[in-house]
């Protein structure tokens, strides 16, 4: 009898271990299932328009996606919306720079603002470029825009790294909503982790050292945009970095006269003579809207024409493929992203 009962308990055993394990093989497959569009991982997209890196537009982005371009991955854990576009294509008609970015379809007011968010990772930005130059290097992962009057950009968040280190920098930039003529006007650079716009190699391929706080290719991270009655509030996050966050007016000018203007604009900018002043006001009742994707800052522009924005890269005559296979393009991946109205601080 005691033999009995201990076959039957192994018995009862086996099917227990048997059931637990079909129970967690229904997890993985759930886990790892793979979606066809970037609708079915990002279930805001009725709220966008897209511009591809080949000029492709599209306002309707349910149960849409375009190879190369505009895709879902899966990396055996999460399932990701992937933004890529070459350094050199067709653009928009305000950008010299290729990108696949979302386009905010509304349109709102500092004063009555907007939330977007965002946790992403970046997998590749151009490794050609000209180290000397700003914005080699780099993509724009987020921003805010305005629809009226210059069009300029009162905030463009930024991820770079120059070829060879392993971590790169994210910063973002305030761009002045300029008082009189817009030739005139400049970003003003803050980082978050690693180094601001302004750190510059010394030559061609000479870089700078590796910043020591920075951000690996790969290496997940969040930001959260939110404006409120005015006041811009950005809060950068990381499972392996400090949270930063910055607190910046977009109703109140802090550069309304040329003393206003920081050291690094006038070292910065100090090549191409911008050294404009901002309206007073800001960007007060200007309709604004936000971008979220890869806005490529790499181009095959020539450096001697703009030392801050023309990075003379590779573009192998505009062959997207062989841009692809050669480096000269930039990938980001967002899993999570929302759009909404702005709140107050800390709700």
């Amino acid at each position: 009898m005691k033999n009995i009962a201990l076959i039957i308990l192994a018995l009862i055993a086996i099917v227990a271990c048997k059931n637990k394990s079909e129970t967690i093989s229904e997890g993985i497959v759930q886990t790892n299932e793979i979606v066809k569009y970037p609708s079915d991982v990002l279930p805001f997209m009725d709220e966008w328009k897209i511009l591809l890196g080949d000029g492709t537009h599209n306002d309707s982005l349910i149960n849409y996606s375009k190879e190369d371009f505009f895709y879902t991955e899966n990396d055996g854990k999460t399932n990701w919306v992937v933004y890529k576009t070459p350094n050199s294509g067709i653009t928009s008609k305000n950008s010299g720079n290729t990108r696949t970015e979302l386009g905010q379809k509304k349109r709102w007011i500092p004063e009555t603002g907007g939330k977007l968010t965002g946790k992403l990772k970046v997998q590749h930005v151009s490794t050609t470029g000209d180290a000397r130059v700003a914005a080699s290097y780099s993509v724009v992962v987020g921003q805010i825009h305005s629809d009226e009057g210059h069009k300029n950009e009162p905030l463009k968040i930024f991820y770079k790294k120059f070829p060879g280190h392993t971590n790169g920098s994210v910063f973002w930039n305030y761009e002045i909503n300029t008082e009189g003529d817009n030739g005139e006007r400049w970003d003003y650079s803050t980082a978050v982790w690693g180094y601001d716009m302004s750190v510059l190699g010394t030559s061609l391929a000479t870089y700078p050292e590796e910043p020591k706080d920075g951000i690996a290719l790969g290496e997940e991270f969040s930001y959260e945009i939110n404006v409120f009655e005015g006041i811009m509030y950005l809060t950068f996050s990381s499972d392996t970095h400090e949270t930063k966050t910055f607190t910046k007016s977009l109703i109140t000018s802090d550069y309304s006269k040329k003393s206003d203007i920081p050291q690094q604009i006038v070292s910065l900018y100090a090549t191409i003579g911008r050294d404009g002043t901002e309206r007073t006001n800001a960007y007060a009742d200007e309709l604004q809207f936000f971008k979220q994707g890869a806005y490529n800052q790499t181009n095959g522009k020539k450096p001697v024409d703009n030392m801050v924005w023309s990075t003379g890269s590779e573009i192998f005559g505009g062959n997207v493929a062989e841009q692809y296979a050669k480096g000269s393009y930039t990938e980001v991946w967002f899993k999570e992203a929302t759009v909404g109205s702005g709140t107050a601080p800390n709700n």
